[in-house]
Formats: structure tokens, C-alpha cells, sequence
């Protein structure tokens, strides 16, 4: 039985329509994405499959090409469409961001780091450059290092500061252990890096840790 045999509330192309996007399951969505199944199963079936392999939606649309494509089924354009979905949700978080109202959901700029930096296999630091009103400006990944470091200085932060006119920041990093918990390390970069932008009069907001739970904010935890 073809996915055309089955009920017409259970395709997908015509729920989505009956009910609406919310409606769908990540694997209902996902089959409409890629249209087609391959030799030995349905789209649904296929995209089952994959949302198993790579650990859910989040796993598959940051998974690497050359693994992607170890997948019965996922060939070069496939990889393209499920890169080019991950890239658009990055890119209408960073448009939330940009608007007053970006920053009165703190949820939102935890979904937009996390879609930057969770499927980082190394550890990085990056930083949002915010304006007087605490939209964003630019969002700017600075240092990269080991599996579980990476150099911070605090002069480099500060040219990003004043190169884009920035009146506040906010801070973020990694860790890919995925444990998202300060270290003594980070607490110290957070001061140093809090006492340097105090200097040319620029406020911390925040410092987010991404792990594999809920990133991990320095504000909520009493550390600035």
C-alpha cells in the first residue's frame, strides 16, 4: 500500500491542509519536505527512519553531509534541502532578534543559540552585539578551539564592540560534552570580558552555555 491507498486524513499533504501545520508530526512534516520515499519504503516510513538514526529533527538537520548521505535514500539534494531548512530557522530567529520585541522572550534567543552552536563538534565562543534598545545588531562566533576549550580575549570582543557600535552584549558558548554547567574558567572569562566592556561603557547582559538540554543563562543563575 502506497501513501495515495491511504486515508486521506492520514496523508500528510492533506492534513496539513484539513489541519494545519501544527497538526503534523516531525515525520508528517519531513515527508513533505522530501516528497518521495526510496525502493524499500514510503516517505513516511523513510523519514521514521531517519528521525531514529539521527536522535530526532534536531540531530538530522545538523548531521553532516557525508553522514547524511550514509542513508539509504539521501542523496546530495536531499542534503541540500534539509541544510537550507535549518538555515532558514536560523534566519527568522536572528530576524526575531532584530526587533524590539526580540528580546522580551528570552526562549527565542535560546532557540537562536542553540540552533549556532549546539552541533558544533568543538567548542566555540561567539557573541551578540545588541544596540541601546537590545535588539541585535550582528551575531559574531570569535574564538574556536579543542573538543572542550577555546582562548577567549577580551581585545578581540572589544573591537567587535566598537566596530558594530554596540551598547550591550551578550556572550555564548559550547561545550560538546553537552553538559551545559559554568565551569570556574567560564565564570572567570565572564568577569574579565564583564570588567573590560564596563570600561568603554558597554553592558553584559547575559552568558548562555549550549549543551544538549536547555542552554544555561549566567543571569539566571546569579553569575553577573
Amino acid at each position: 500500500m502506497t501513501i495515495r491507498d491511504w486515508p486521506a486524513t492520514e496523508r500528510p499533504r492533506e492534513k496539513l491542509q484539513q489541519q494545519g501545520s501544527a497538526a503534523l508530526s516531525d515525520a508528517e512534516l519531513l515527508a513533505i519536505l522530501l516528497g518521495t520515499g526510496n525502493r524499500k519504503a514510503d516517505v513516511l516510513t523513510l523519514c521514521r527512519e531517519l528521525l531514529t538514526s539521527f536522535d530526532g529533527l534536531g540531530g538530522l538537520l545538523t548531521a553532516s553531509a557525508e553522514r547524511l548521505m550514509k542513508h539509504a535514500g539521501i542523496g546530495p539534494a536531499r542534503v541540500n534541502q534539509l541544510h537550507v531548512v535549518l538555515e532558514l530557522s536560523r534566519r527568522y530567529l536572528k530576524w526575531q532578534l532584530t526587533r524590539s520585541e526580540g528580546f522580551t522572550e528570552p526562549k527565542m534567543v535560546r532557540d537562536y543559540l542553540t540552533t549556532q552552536l549546539r552541533h558544533q563538534p568543538r567548542e566555540v565562543f561567539a557573541i551578540l552585539l545588541l544596540d541601546s534598545q537590545h535588539r541585535l545588531i550582528h551575531y559574531q562566533e570569535l574564538f574556536s578551539g579543542t573538543i572542550n576549550a577555546a582562548p577567549v580575549y577580551p581585545r578581540e570582543v572589544l573591537k567587535q564592540v566598537m566596530q558594530y557600535n554596540a551598547a550591550a552584549v551578550i556572550l555564548a558558548h559550547n561545550h560538546p560534552s553537552g553538559v551545559a554547567e559554568p565551569s570556574q574558567a567560564d565564570q572567570r572569562v565572564t568577569e574579565r570580558l564583564k570588567k573590560a566592556l564596563a570600561l568603554v561603557d558597554v553592558m553584559l547582559l547575559d552568558h548562555f552555555i549550549v549543551g544538549s538540554g536547555d542552554p544555561v543563562s549566567f543571569a539566571e543563575r546569579g553569575l553577573l
